[in-house]
């Protein structure tokens, strides 16, 4: 009986890509335009004022500003 397997290949070695998903932002941060503020599956946080949402359910800053977290509302608020 044999006590090692033979030169083949491995079956294990695929495993996907890290997303990094998440809030790249907190609540009162100061962001230019066209900055992330959450990456995520689905849309667990909703855009409201000067935010957009990307392909990928990406939201981001449309015009610089302070970041604003209502419930699940997302909004930059412009300074100046």
């Amino acid at each position: 009986m044999a006590h090692k397997t033979g030169q083949g290949s491995t079956r294990n070695g695929r495993d996907s890509q890290p997303k990094y998903r998440g809030m790249k932002v907190g609540d009162g941060q100061a962001v230019p335009a066209g900055a992330i503020i959450v990456r995520q599956c689905g849309t667990r946080f909703k855009p409201a004022g000067n935010v957009g949402v990307g392909r990928d359910y990406t939201i981001y800053a449309l015009k610089p500003g302070k970041v604003q977290l209502r419930g699940r509302y997302i909004s930059v608020v412009a300074t100046g």
